[in-house]
């Protein structure tokens, strides 16, 4: 039985997955940053410097990110597409 199971790991990321990572971080912080930036129009309160706009806009860069993941990801795969097809 001890034979069996595997002591090292197993490495199953794709290319682009640390991006894609990134990404839904960066964009959770652009997200967070724009709900306070929004919220004083609601609550009738003074406007936040020019800062917290700027750091809203890493809602953008963040969806940039993952979308680059995501098209790395897919160009390995069809990488390994081809490759699989070729030497068959």
């Amino acid at each position: 039985m001890r034979s069996e199971t595997r002591t090292e790991p197993v490495d199953d990321s794709a290319p682009g997955d640390g991006l894609v990572k990134a990404g839904v971080v960066v964009f959770a912080i652009g997200a967070v940053a724009t709900l306070v930036t929004v919220a004083p129009l609601f609550l009738g309160t003074d406007p936040f410097p020019t800062v917290a706009y700027l750091v809203s806009m890493l809602m953008g860069v963040g969806f940039a990110l993952a979308a680059a993941g995501v098209l790395r990801s897919v160009a390995a795969q069809r990488r390994q597409a081809r490759r699989g097809r070729s030497t068959a």
